[in-house]
């Protein structure tokens, strides 16, 4: 991955609203302009790497980059899962992130089985322990 790493920072803005109700993975989301400044040929996909949330501590993160092709989007999103539980919501809070790596390319997911769905938040609670 050429553009690895790759360093970026925007304010957190409302997304979807699926991360946290729908997969019970909370996403901070970066608006447009931040997506929009991506390099042109980035893969999209699953990356890792650390973020922070204005001048707070440092955590680890996964983020993906793309159009979530279960939702079949039309434009691209970068949502980012800190690996930290945080006591409140930070909307409007400039979040700092630094991907270091790449994970997976983007899969489209069937959420209504509850076998995919858990081994999803496995892969996830994997990541969280490492």
């Amino acid at each position: 991955m050429r553009h690895l790493p790759y360093f970026c920072r925007g304010r957190v803005v409302h997304g979807f609203g699926r991360g946290s109700k729908q997969l019970g993975i909370p996403t901070a989301n970066f608006p447009e302009q931040v997506v929009d400044n991506l390099p042109a040929d980035i893969s999209t996909g699953i990356y890792y790497g650390w973020a922070s949330v204005g001048s707070g501590d440092v955590h680890k993160m996964v983020v993906s980059i793309g159009w979530n092709p279960y939702y079949k989007n039309t434009k691209k999103s970068m949502e980012t899962h800190i690996m930290h539980t945080f006591k409140e919501d930070f909307y409007g809070e400039i979040l700092n992130v630094a991907i270091v790596g790449y994970l997976r390319p983007e899969k489209n997911f069937e959420l209504s089985s509850s076998s995919t769905m858990e081994a999803y938040k496995s892969a996830v609670r994997a990541y969280h322990e490492t």
